[in-house]
């Protein structure tokens, strides 16, 4: 995954082993992954998880498909 200076996500070998975790939470972005898969929304999963912020959640999704938003430095 490409590294942003404001990325969505983080990396941390301190916190959680180093998974990669929505910024300023403890939630695996793997998590919104599966929970999409599994059938349910991103409106529930943000509301599962009220820690992660939902542009961050967006731009995580955006930057997985693969779509470059050309409007962000």
């Amino acid at each position: 995954m490409e590294t942003r200076h404001r990325s969505p996500v983080r990396s941390d070998p301190a916190l959680m082993g180093g998974t990669l975790v929505f910024r300023a939470s403890r939630v695996p972005a793997q998590t919104l992954l599966d929970y999409l898969d599994d059938g349910f929304t991103l409106v529930d999963f943000l509301e599962m998880f009220p820690t992660v912020d939902r542009g961050d959640a967006e731009e995580f999704l955006r930057l997985a498909r693969g779509e470059a938003d050309a409007d962000r430095p």
